[in-house]
């Protein structure tokens, strides 16, 4: 089938809940797709934050051959051994004490309020309600679409659940302020990723650490986006030097199978018990072999270094474009989630460097999000700034 064979078909048989780009994707390799009719692109979106060490790596490839010869699903009424593997790695390398598998990064925000508002009743005398920010996002289950601090999600649901409100990003004070009564967890995402790559001031997280110190709160990271070394560490509260006492992370943990996680501290995790909560395939034998590769290869063989120097190549490079188009209003990121701010929307220009063989995406209608493959090289990071910058110049 061509592209618009593919359209045709997309067009008439799937529900009209995404506004796609004139592009059928088959095949794709490292940090490069072809559609149907053989065009080749750069990927700079790698399936918004999922394809951390690019498309069919060979160690997640050998991952899927190996697992699936074996043993691709079964209950989780039984023992997994790649499951308690891979829980027992995210443990080694993180603050938590346990995980809960899932599928994507909604459940495990779903799973996270689950869990406080369980907290809240046995351990907070029934507190139950959620701070989370304006501009965040943590899915679209009814209950994360509350969470989500953006209208445009949660427009036309209503009637909303209960326990949710939203204060400003990077403000303590507006925080503090906002906690009562019922109050029982804050949840925040280290780096706004939908929210137009947003990075807190140096002092915010420590600050959020110990007013839920101070005040008895859970503490609830959403790394899903900046998880999995795409900020140039495996998770991005390292970079921060404070601890979450639940974080959730899907996207790149299954290297392009669907698996989500919630972790959390024994204190914490123990609110959960036998019935509490489930997932028929979260962390099913398959996707947890693959996320053992995924894990390993990140840490293993260079990745998240190679994350830093590209990084400080394509932000320097972005900066460079900043100087010379004054529509660009901010750069701004972390290793290789970067954010171009410029003063007009910013979708046409994703189209046109979509033509011009350069895939990249809009968030925050004017931040133009910049998500390339942490195995990316230094010729494809000089190739899409030279195409951007053709762009940016016929603006």
């Amino acid at each position: 089938m061509k592209n618009r064979d593919i359209f045709k078909l997309t067009d008439k048989y799937v529900a009209n809940t995404y506004a796609r780009y004139p592009v059928a994707l088959v095949r794709g390799k490292g940090a490069r797709v072809w559609d149907a009719d053989g065009k080749e692109y750069l990927d700079f979106v790698a399936g918004i934050a999922v394809n951390n060490l690019g498309h069919c790596h060979a160690a997640v490839v050998r991952a899927i051959q190996a697992q699936a010869r074996k043993l691709i699903h079964v209950s989780n009424l039984y023992h997994i051994a790649p499951q308690a593997e891979l829980a027992r790695e995210l443990c080694r390398r993180s603050f938590a004490d346990r995980v809960f598998f899932c599928n994507s990064g909604a459940e495990a925000n779903e799973a996270a309020i689950k869990l406080t508002r369980r907290y809240g009743a046995e351990r907070l005398g029934g507190k139950y309600e959620i701070l989370s920010t304006r501009n965040s996002f943590h899915g679209r289950t009814l209950a994360t679409l509350t969470a989500t601090g953006q209208e445009k999600v949660r427009a036309g649901y209503d009637p909303l659940p209960a326990g949710f409100r939203q204060v400003p990003y990077d403000d303590l004070p507006a925080m503090e302020g906002a906690i009562d009564g019922k109050t029982a967890a804050i949840l925040v995402e280290p780096i706004q990723g939908e929210g137009g790559v947003v990075v807190p001031d140096p002092g915010y997280l420590q600050g959020l650490r110990e007013l839920c110190d101070r005040r008895g709160l859970l503490l609830i990271f959403d790394e899903v986006q900046v998880g999995m070394g795409r900020t140039g560490k495996l998770f991005a509260y390292e970079h921060f030097g404070v601890e979450p006492d639940v974080m959730t992370l899907a996207k790149a943990l299954g290297g392009g199978l669907p698996l989500g996680a919630m972790l959390a501290k024994e204190a914490v995790a123990r609110s959960f018990s036998p019935s509490s909560h489930a997932s028929t395939f979260g962390g099913n034998p398959l996707v947890c072999g693959v996320g053992l590769a995924v894990i390993r290869t990140l840490l293993q063989d260079g990745v998240l270094k190679n994350c830093v120097k590209m990084g400080k190549l394509l932000f320097s490079g972005l900066q460079r474009l900043k100087k010379r188009f004054p529509f660009v209003r901010d750069v701004r990121g972390r290793g290789l989630i970067l954010g171009m701010e410029l003063e007009h929307d910013g979708s046409e220009i994703v189209q046109d460097c979509l033509t011009e063989g350069l895939l990249i995406n809009c968030t925050a209608q004017k931040v133009l999000r910049f998500l390339p493959p942490l195995t990316v090289g230094k010729k494809d990071i000089e190739r899409a700034l030279s195409i951007l910058e053709r762009v940016l110049a016929r603006r």
